[in-house]
Order: C-alpha cells, then sequence, then structure tokens
C-alpha cells in the first residue's frame, strides 16, 4: 500500500508527487498518456516562472518529472480504469493500487471543434490557450471562436496585444448577455456573428486562414477556440459531485471524501495555468503531509 497514489501526471500530479515524495511518503504516479499532460502540446512556454528565455513543453515536462522522480516518487505509464474513491484503490490493465490518500489530477481537454485543419494545425497557428499562446502574435490578427465567458476573456486579452481580432460565434450574441457584449466592443475587435469556422487552411504547416461555412474566407495568423473543455472526470461520477463536471475542493484541495483530492484542470477553479496546476498540487501534497 502506497502513502498516497497520484491519478496523472501533468503540472499538478508531477508537483504533488515531488513534494510528497519530498516529505519522505511512498507515491505513486499513475499516467495513460504522456507525462506532462497538455503542457507537452506546447512547442514554447513563455509564461512560467524561471524561464525568461522560454521552454518547450516537452522540457519543462521532463524537468518536472526528474524532479519527481529526484526524491522518490514512482512514475508508471499505466491508464486508470476504475478509481474506487471509498476504499482508494486504482485498478489499471496491468494491477491494482491501494493507497491511504488519492490525489485525483487527471485534467481536462480542450472541446475540439472538429473541423477539417483543426488537429493539423494545432500548435501551428490553432491553440486553446489565448493567455499561453497569445504573445506569439503580437501586432497580427487572429481569431477567437467561441460565445462564453472565455471567449470574451481572449478576446479583451488579445485586443491588447494584437492588431486584429475576429470574434466568430455561431449565435448573434454572447451567453453572457449585455454585459459580455458590452466588454467585446473594442476598436479592434470583429464579431462575426451566425458564422461557423468550416475549416482551418494553412501553407507550410502553419495556420494562414479560417473558411467559413458561409464560403467567404478570413486571413488569420492564429485561432484560439474557445468552446469549453471536458473534464476527465468520468470515473468519478456517482462518487464525487461535480459542478458542470468539475470536481469542488476547499482551499486545502480537499473532496467531500477524507483522503482525496483535487487538483489542476479537473477541479473548479478560475484559472487554468500550468503555474495554479504546480500550486494546486504544492497545496494537496501539504495538506497530506501537513507541511
Amino acid at each position: 500500500m502506497y502513502d498516497v497514489i497520484i491519478t496523472g501526471g501533468g503540472p499538478a500530479g508531477l508537483t504533488a508527487a515531488l513534494y510528497c515524495g519530498r516529505a519522505g511518503l511512498s507515491t505513486l504516479v499513475l499516467e495513460g498518456g504522456a507525462f506532462g499532460g497538455q503542457m507537452t502540446l506546447s512547442s514554447e512556454i513563455e509564461n512560467y516562472p524561471a524561464f525568461p528565455e522560454g521552454v518547450s513543453g516537452e522540457e519543462l515536462s521532463a524537468l518536472m518529472r526528474t524532479q519527481a522522480e529526484r526524491f522518490g516518487a514512482e512514475l508508471k505509464r499505466e491508464k486508470a480504469k476504475t478509481i474506487d474513491l471509498a476504499a482508494k484503490t486504482v485498478l489499471t490493465r496491468k494491477g491494482e493500487y491501494a493507497a491511504k490518500n488519492i490525489i485525483l489530477a487527471m485534467g481536462a481537454a480542450p472541446r475540439p471543434l472538429d473541423v477539417p485543419g483543426e488537429s493539423e494545425y494545432r500548435g501551428a497557428g490553432v491553440s486553446y490557450c489565448a493567455v499561453c499562446d497569445g504573445g506569439f502574435f503580437k501586432n497580427k490578427t487572429v481569431a477567437v471562436i467561441g460565445g462564453g465567458d472565455t471567449a470574451v476573456h481572449d478576446c479583451e486579452y488579445l485586443s491588447r496585444i494584437c492588431e486584429k481580432v475576429y470574434l466568430i460565434h455561431r449565435r448573434d450574441r454572447l451567453r453572457g448577455g449585455e454585459g459580455a457584449m458590452r466588454r467585446v466592443k473594442l476598436p479592434n475587435v470583429i464579431p462575426l456573428w451566425n458564422t461557423k469556422v468550416a475549416e482551418f487552411t494553412g501553407e507550410n504547416g502553419v495556420l494562414t486562414g479560417l473558411r467559413l461555412e458561409s464560403g467567404e474566407t478570413v486571413t488569420v495568423s492564429a485561432a484560439f477556440v474557445a468552446v469549453g473543455t471536458i473534464p476527465n472526470t468520468a470515473l468519478l461520477e456517482g462518487q464525487l459531485e461535480l459542478e458542470n463536471g468539475c470536481v469542488p475542493t476547499n482551499e486545502r484541495m480537499e473532496t467531500s471524501i477524507p483522503g482525496v483530492y483535487a487538483v489542476g484542470d479537473l477541479r473548479v477553479k478560475e484559472l487554468r495555468q500550468i503555474v495554479t496546476a504546480a500550486a494546486d498540487g504544492a497545496v494537496a501534497a501539504s495538506a497530506i503531509t501537513g507541511v
């Protein structure tokens, strides 16, 4: 039996593993995909502290993994098939693992548009995080696709650094009502209402534009898809009460089940960034260790 099992090896899970291992707890991290999670999809990360020249997602992931293993955390590339929170056990294809504490760190995935060209240009102009990648497109023309709070926030942020921002939404108004509509009435934000993207287009492996369902084309250097995320909480349904698919916690990352913690993008929170995910992991580990 382990002291701690961490289900997910993104920045939240790896930071929790570092803190738990450093505190002398036997710690197991289970990750079904790439260690680093969504972070590995970023060719360059400019807003993580201590890297003034930026760092690639793969490099930062490798550094976090090495540091966690240095302090004794055991990392296994195994995907959880079932998680029993009451018994604190995790079943994978290779076996069953038990622990005194479980830290849920499965993250969330951006909700894609599922149109041609999206996957081809992902990371080469197609992005799901304006705060993460907007800085690469200063003084250029970009698009935000969506109509919720995230799309509004992205428009406001990008309008300060980009020459022009197209706001593309399938309806004639934003979900936030008049307040949201006022927030995007900015000189360089151009709304395209009742519009859908039919295809992402590009040249030489880089996004250059969007083809709309109307047949019109829009030339952009980047497109930020803001149509929501999908929390990876399917294995938790019926065990924890969820809010819009996310796990509610207190400030110590504790869930409603003693000994079960949730960190990173799968929990209810305002800002989903690498630095906040790492902070969640540190807080959860500190709650367990009492340090």
